[in-house]
């Protein structure tokens, strides 16, 4: 039971008992609590803005943890990408141009999504900025890749088909020619041997005794296998493919069939002197596309430098021909 408090009243030269109003005790008590409220809320709002709650301190660590992680995904895109550049710089100055393919524009490989707002379900939260520029470099980086992918998927190709053409080009000389001195008549105008008028001359006579090896010149098909009293002779022609073709005049007799596949080097049939021919030889031409050339430019796998001048010299001699 709370003390009774007294004052001295002047007065009556009286101590009298303290009497306090319900009133007067009422907004003590509402002056009490009010201060409490006042503390109590600056307490609150200094723990609020200085202190963390066991919570906050486990959500402020998963967020330096979180963002830690995105400054690693941030550098390992960025070497991802340089490695990328990398391989699409060498795809396009090296791998593309050897085996004689154009370069990817650099529109396709940077070209982006189109259409439909693809990061709309991104939108509305408080990192939408962060999460949608991640979600793009990603997206393009994946893009790049498929078209890198693409890209290597053609260049195999290309290495199987080069490998092939490689095979197929007419490189050798028809006739074994080791001493370089059997080209009697190169391509060009030259002297026809019959009419004595200065003609076209499709093709490269080689001299060689009757009976001599002729061999095929690439890798190819036998397309037609002809006897023939007049122009060229008895004589064969090969398809390589890749728009090449060759023909061999003026045989004695043949090796081959219409139809058959024969290598580089195989031995396709004999020098003669049939047709319109005034000496012993082979009548060799190299067709692209149509178009009749010169032959002498595809001896690289037979001749060093030194030798293919020497040959060369000696086609280009004015001379008559054979045929």
């Amino acid at each position: 039971m709370p003390k009774a408090k007294y004052y001295f009243n002047t007065e009556s030269l009286k101590y009298e008992r303290v009497i306090i109003s319900f009133k007067k005790r009422f907004w003590r008590v509402m002056g009490w609590l009010a201060s409490a409220l006042v503390f109590g809320s600056i307490v609150l709002l200094f723990a609020y803005s200085f202190l963390n709650s066991p919570k906050e301190k486990q959500l402020s660590r998963e967020l330096n943890e979180m963002n830690l992680q995105y400054e690693l995904i941030q550098q390992r895109m960025q070497l991802a990408s340089a490695v990328l550049t990398d391989l699409q710089q060498k795809d396009d100055q090296i791998y593309r141009v050897i085996f004689e393919a154009e370069p990817i524009p650099s529109t396709v490989r940077e070209a982006g999504y189109g259409g439909v707002n693809r990061y709309k379900e991104l939108e509305g939260f408080d990192n939408s900025d962060l999460m949608t520029n991640t979600s793009q470099k990603l997206d393009k980086l994946y893009r790049q890749l498929y078209i890198q992918s693409k890209s290597y998927d053609e260049v195999f190709e290309l290495v199987k088909k080069k490998g092939e053409l490689l095979a197929s080009i007419p490189g050798i000389q028809p006739v074994s020619n080791k001493t370089l001195t059997r080209i009697a008549s190169g391509f060009g105008y030259r002297v026809h041997p019959i009419y004595k008028t200065v003609i076209m001359h499709d093709g490269i006579d080689f001299t060689a005794p009757i009976g001599t090896e002729i061999y095929a010149t690439g890798n190819a098909v036998v397309t037609k296998v002809e006897y023939n009293g007049r122009g060229y002779g008895n004589n064969v022609m090969l398809n390589h493919g890749f728009g090449y073709e060759t023909l061999y005049g003026h045989m004695s007799r043949f090796n081959v069939t219409q139809g058959q596949h024969v290598k580089r080097g195989d031995i396709i049939g004999y020098v003669g002197n049939t047709g319109s021919s005034t000496g012993p030889h082979v009548h060799y031409e190299v067709i692209k596309n149509g178009q009749k050339i010169d032959p002498i430019n595809f001896f690289f796998n037979d001749l060093s430098a030194e030798e293919y001048e020497k040959v060369r010299e000696m086609a280009s001699q004015q001379n008559q021909s054979f045929d």
